[in-house]
């Protein structure tokens, strides 16, 4: 008999055996999926992880249903990667397919399947089978995978749904994506051809008979001598008083040149708009030194102050790699990035570089993973957030993780809690290549391990073109409100700030960590505040749906016009967000466009787009928003940034609070005077003195890492420490109590004083959920693999304990 090992898409921590016949045997690689039986009822796509003849001693092994792939859509060195993230975060090997497989790899019995209405469909091209499953759909919006078999009444259905899937007939209905198309705008420009004055004299002669033709070039260059912006077809068409057919024989004759806004990074610096490839003097030489240190280390930080250029240095390694025939994957903290890299990359590499994000759609991205699984010239570059750690590479040449220290990379829920900086270390260990990883304020860790020579270091002290780093001013706001110099949350010296900056044409962007319009809804009467049902927070109330939302949970309801405990009418919004910021910006500038950037206005998969365009383009005169934006944009005409409350950040409850702060507000602040101009930065704060701030405000990176350092050797935390966070959940108080006593007590025991907690979390409770911590510390001296068995130990104890079955524990490695 033969059998096959398979991962199951479910948490379970042992492979399961099937049992194969001979000819299925020798067909059969690691790496194909087969749907299997599984339990009573369900079916489940599998992947093949082994195939041998060893029968399983405990059950008896049950038949597969059917292979659904001629070839592996998995290859083996990512089922090492797989493993590697398994043991390392304590996670199943079912939970690390889940996350990397796209959703339409994996059908189950709970599928819902529902009718493609973008397509016309022609019965005749399909199947009887087929036919009636389309049929149904016509009555029906939705199916499950039970419906379809019991309309077939065949036990095995998911050949017959994986053909409509490739027909496009049918979707998986387990994520709903907008339909946004990305809205194109057309813009024109003289064609190159004519810019020397000879040329633009005849074109000029040429058009003397045609003198609607002249009148729109005429106005063309009025509009362009007026400003520096791009001029949009519409704009030219109602200023010339022409129709656009005018506007298209222009461009048919070459004489103007159509672009669209969406594709295009536009440089308005006169001459052809493909940047040039050549390195200026310091990058030249930080490049240099990343050849060396990768003859000696694997691993190299780049740390290069914002809008030194790190970008250019990136694209001069992967050419190489390319050189090579290799792919490069390049890391970016989060998806508003991707936007802006895209159509650098593509200036230099055209259709090599594929992308790979959350808000792609299922058929996306199973392209993106076919593409990179065929080796094939459309992914040779792979950029994407956190998840393309996961795709099934050949052979990579080259890891570069930007942004290195962004929180981003880690994931929280589900399951696996991997960061994806390491877990991109580990696959570039695998492959045998170097990792890059760039930060302007790289992360105490990966800095300390430069200093303990396991990383590479190189250091990049200046602007890119020599501008000056922007100039950072505090602004005491207790001392402005004393002397009642505040207009709303803006001090008398950011009011005078932004004037001045929005006369001189320039943009502005105003950083506040919270959205919606106020966190506090109070009574002035009893002092009564909303909170939400199944969460321990107070509601935050957001203006333009007039409604009170939960952050955590998105609970939702109508804003209160009385206080709901004692009937008064006297409410108070306490504190304050983005939509409250945008508010007074527009009371104040009532001339000035201003846009907001916030979870609540970039929900479409093009939402960052939009908005991202639309600064590029000087439609927006003010940027409100909140950390999306510190993500290493690039932004050309931001001249002033402001900082509306530094407090807030440098007062969370956690050991990284001060160090998150730190490159928060760097990072905000490089948004300031990228181009000729110096930037100008404005942190509004109570306490100026505060040593963060004044390490912010004189960009000491160096005075940051040693002061922390220090209090991370005293207090025991990372990096000096590893941490593996254990989180309780139950909608049972005392349960949770409980059974979070019994857990730490058992840790104690083994672990003693390097065990913290069980304590309540700021938001203890959240979906109707109690929520518990404990923190196991490990010295650097101890065994991390031997720590986390003697951990899984305890967990599976845990467990056996018919009380405590019910509730959920979390295991989360290095929570950083």
């Amino acid at each position: 008999m033969h059998y096959i090992d398979v991962i199951l898409p479910i948490p379970l921590p042992k492979l399961f055996t099937y049992s194969v016949t001979e000819a299925e045997a020798n067909f059969l690689k690691s790496g194909i999926r087969v749907s299997v039986p599984f339990g009573k009822s369900k079916i489940y796509t599998a992947l093949v992880f082994s195939i041998h003849t060893n029968k399983p001693m405990v059950y008896e092994a049950k038949d597969i249903h059917q292979i659904l792939d001629d070839e592996p859509v998995v290859t083996q060195m990512q089922i090492k990667h797989w493993q590697w993230i398994s043991e390392y975060y304590m996670c199943t090997l079912g939970d690390v397919m889940r996350a990397a497989l796209p959703n339409a790899f994996i059908l189950e019995s709970e599928t819902v399947i529902s009718r493609n209405t973008s397509n016309i469909i022609n019965d005749e091209d399909l199947k009887d089978n087929e036919f009636l499953i389309y049929e149904a759909l016509n009555h029906q919006s939705s199916l499950k995978i039970q419906d379809i078999i019991s309309i077939l009444d065949k036990k095995n259905v998911l050949p017959v749904i994986k053909r409509l899937l490739e027909k496009d007939i049918v979707i998986v209905e387990e994520e709903i994506y907008e339909k946004y198309k990305p809205k194109l705008v057309r813009y024109v420009k003289l064609s190159t051809n004519y810019s020397t004055e000879t040329k633009l004299q005849e074109l000029l002669d040429d058009l003397s008979r045609a003198p609607k033709q002249r009148q729109v070039v005429m106005t063309l260059f009025s509009i362009s001598a007026q400003s520096k912006k791009p001029i949009k077809v519409s704009e030219l068409t109602e200023k010339s008083n022409t129709s656009a057919a005018i506007i298209k024989s222009l461009i048919d004759k070459d004489v103007l040149e159509e672009y669209y806004i969406q594709t295009d990074r536009i440089q308005y610096s006169g001459e052809d708009n493909n940047p040039v490839k050549t390195l200026n003097k310091p990058q030249l030489k930080a490049y240099q030194e990343i050849q060396e240190s990768f003859e000696r280390h694997q691993i190299t930080l780049l740390h290069g102050v914002t809008s030194s250029g790190k970008t250019e240095i990136y694209v001069k390694l992967i050419e190489e790699a390319l050189a090579e025939g290799k792919q490069v994957l390049y890391l970016v903290p989060e998806i508003a990035l991707t936007t802006q890299l895209v159509s650098r990359l593509q200036e230099y590499f055209g259709e090599k570089v594929a992308v790979f994000h959350s808000k792609y759609s299922s058929q996306e991205r199973v392209e993106v993973w076919k593409h990179v699984l065929d080796n094939s010239s459309k992914a040779r570059i792979v950029l994407g957030a956190r998840s393309s750690v996961l795709l099934p590479f050949h052979n990579l040449g080259l890891v570069i993780v930007d942004e290195e220290h962004e929180s981003s990379y880690k994931q929280f829920d589900p399951a696996p809690r991997y960061h994806a900086r390491d877990a991109a270390i580990v696959l570039a260990h695998l492959f045998q290549c170097k990792t890059l990883l760039g930060s302007a304020t790289p992360s105490l860790e990966s800095y300390y391990n430069t200093k303990q020579n396991k990383y590479g270091l190189v250091e990049l002290t200046t602007r890119f073109n020599e501008v000056l780093m922007p100039d950072i001013e505090l602004v005491d706001i207790k001392d402005k409100q004393k002397r009642k110099r505040m207009t709303g949350h803006f001090s008398d010296r950011l009011i005078e700030e932004m004037t001045e900056t929005l006369k001189d044409g320039h943009q502005i962007i105003l950083f506040q960590n919270r959205r919606g319009f106020s966190p506090i809804v109070e009574c002035l009467t009893c002092g009564h505040a909303p909170q939400c049902p199944n969460c321990d927070v107070s509601l935050t109330y957001h203006q333009y749906k007039d409604q009170l939302r939960c952050h955590y949970c998105g609970y939702y309801s109508a804003m209160i016009k009385a206080c709901e405990a004692c009937g008064s009418l006297d409410l108070d919004n306490k504190g304050f967000g983005t939509e409250q910021v945008e508010e007074e910006v527009k009371e104040l500038f009532p001339d000035a466009k201003v846009a907001r950037m916030d979870l609540d206005t970039t929900r479409g998969k093009y939402g960052y787009e939009k908005i991202i365009t639309a600064l590029e383009q000087q439609e927006v005169d003010v940027l409100v928003g909140t950390q999306m934006l510190t993500k290493g944009l690039d932004f050309r005409h931001v001249k002033l940034v402001g900082i509306m409350n530094a407090d807030n950040m440098l007062n969370f409850p956690d050991f990284r609070a001060h160090e998150r702060s730190f490159q928060l507000m760097l990072q905000v602040s490089g948004r300031a005077g990228r181009t000729e101009e110096r930037g100008k930065v404005l942190i509004q704060t109570y306490n100026p003195y505060h040593n963060i701030l004044q390490q912010v405000s004189t960009n000491a990176y160096q005075d940051m890492y040693v002061e922390q350092m220090e209090e991370r050797f005293n207090f025991k935390y990372p990096p000096v420490y590893r941490l593996i966070k254990i989180t309780l959940k139950h909608r049972d108080y005392n349960k949770v109590n409980q059974g979070a006593d019994w857990y730490a007590k058992s840790l104690r025991l083994v672990f003693g004083t390097d065990v913290l907690g069980p304590e309540f979390p700021p938001v203890s409770r959240i979906r109707n959920q109690y929520i518990k911590h404990i923190l196991v510390k490990i010295p650097p001296k101890q065994s991390v693999s031997k720590t986390k068995e003697a951990i899984i130990r305890i967990n599976n104890s845990f467990f056996n304990i018919k009380d405590f079955r019910a509730l959920r524990v979390i295991l989360n490695v290095d929570n950083y």
